[in-house]
C-alpha cells in the first residue's frame, strides 16, 4: 500500500512539486529543479540532503513512465479508498473557515478535537477548492468523485472526505 500507517503521506507528486494531473513536461521541468536542489555533492552530503536526493529520483523514474504512472495513479487512487475511516464525510458536512487567501476546512471528532485540511494541501494534492459567488465547491482534475483520508489532530481515528465535483456549499455556511 503506498500510503502505508500515515494517511497523508508524500507522493511522488508532492516530490516533485507538480500537480496529479501535470504533463511529462511539467514533471520533467519539475524533477530537473529538484535533483539540482537536492543533489548531495551540491548540499556537502548530509544525510536529509541524500535522502532527499533518492525520493526524487525515484518520483522521477515512476512518473516519467507512461506505464508505470499509470499502475503508480491506479495504487494511488486504490490506497486513499482502501485506508478505513470512521466515518465518510463530504464537503457540506465541514465547517469552512475563509481567510482570504486560504480556506481551511474542519470537521469535528468524536475525542473533541477536529480533522483539518486546508486549500493549499488539497491543492497540493490535485484538488482545487473555489468560491463560485455565493457557492463553495471541489474540483477534481478529472472531474469525477474522488476522495482524501484525514486524521484527527489528537487521536487515530481517520474520516474520508468524499470529493464529489456536484456538490457546492453555500458560501454563507464559512466561519
Amino acid at each position: 500500500m503506498i500510503l502505508g500507517s500515515n494517511p497523508i503521506r508524500e507522493t511522488h507528486y508532492d516530490v516533485l512539486s507538480v500537480k496529479e494531473d501535470a504533463s511529462y513536461e511539467e514533471i520533467r521541468t519539475s524533477y530537473r529543479m529538484a535533483i539540482l536542489n537536492s543533489h548531495p555533492d551540491k548540499l556537502h552530503s548530509d544525510h536529509e540532503s541524500g535522502d532527499r536526493f533518492l525520493r526524487v529520483q525515484k518520483a522521477w523514474e515512476i512518473l516519467s513512465d507512461p506505464k508505470s504512472r499509470m499502475v503508480y495513479d491506479s495504487e494511488l487512487r486504490d490506497s486513499r479508498q482502501n485506508v478505513v475511516a470512521s466515518e465518510d464525510i463530504g464537503l457540506d458536512d465541514m465547517m469552512i473557515e475563509d481567510t482570504g487567501e486560504v480556506m481551511e476546512l474542519f470537521y469535528q471528532c468524536r475525542c473533541g478535537d477536529h480533522f483539518s485540511v486546508d486549500s493549499l494541501e488539497l491543492g497540493k494534492m490535485g484538488y482545487n477548492l473555489l468560491r463560485d459567488g455565493t457557492e463553495i465547491f471541489l474540483r477534481t482534475p478529472d472531474a469525477l468523485p474522488a476522495s482524501v483520508v484525514l486524521p484527527c489532530g489528537s487521536c487515530s481515528l481517520l474520516v474520508r472526505l468524499i470529493i464529489n465535483p456536484d456538490i457546492k456549499v453555500p458560501s454563507d455556511d464559512c466561519l
